[in-house]
């Protein structure tokens, strides 16, 4: 196929034609097992890979308060009533 006048590709780049808003390219290097997990999570969840270690990383970085067990639950409690403990006589005056 010949080139027709008209088409000028003198000033063309190669890549991609934009780059979505708000996100940058970048290498890294994960290992293997890292990589299989997150396609495997974003094959069941119907996204990109990339979606899930986004997604991942985002929930890494930006959760403010971290899911609270029954067992540091109850760690926090055992805590703030160490002081308030009986001794072991039994009797809360002495």
């Amino acid at each position: 196929m010949r080139m027709r006048e008209e088409d000028d590709f003198s000033q063309a780049k190669r890549g991609a034609v934009s780059s979505p808003t708000g996100k940058t390219r970048i290498t890294i290097m994960l290992d293997d097992d890292v990589i299989k997990a997150f396609r495997e999570r974003a094959e069941e969840k119907g996204v990109g890979y990339q979606t899930a270690i986004n997604q991942a990383l985002r929930a890494a970085i930006f959760e403010t308060e971290p899911e609270l067990s029954e067992e540091r639950l109850r760690t926090v409690i055992r805590e703030e009533m160490a002081p308030y403990r009986f001794r072991e006589s039994g009797s809360a005056g002495d």
